[in-house]
């Protein structure tokens, strides 16, 4: 009987590892920012460049309050997260967007 729960408890134990883990919020970098060719809508586009770890991402990204403020975005670091289609941050109200992932390619090394 004692090794059977033993057994169980290993078992309990090495669970986690077999989970799918919650997903991880990223360091980002804005690294370039094109205006995006008109489809008919009011509101601007843009393509941003975004590089996160050895990856950049270029999403759709649709200011919303035709501020255009993002032309001037480049160098900006803040926290997202990476899905299969699209990329996840909040903005400075702590309100959730998602941006659709036009792209992505690996980002370049950078000689030491």
């Amino acid at each position: 009987m004692l090794k059977v729960i033993g057994v169980i408890c290993i078992g309990l134990a090495t669970l986690p590892l077999f989970a799918q883990g919650s997903p991880k919020w990223e360091v980002a970098t804005i690294t370039d920012v094109q205006i995006h060719p008109a489809n008919g809508s009011d509101a601007a586009s843009y393509d941003v460049s975004v590089k996160v770890g050895d990856t950049i991402y270029v999403v759709l990204y649709k200011d919303p309050l035709g501020m255009n403020a993002v032309k001037y975005a480049a160098g900006r670091e803040g926290l997202v997260l990476v899905g299969k289609d699209n990329i996840r941050y909040n903005d400075i109200l702590g309100e959730s967007h998602e941006l659709p992932i036009l792209s992505r390619r690996p980002a370049a090394k950078q000689p030491k």
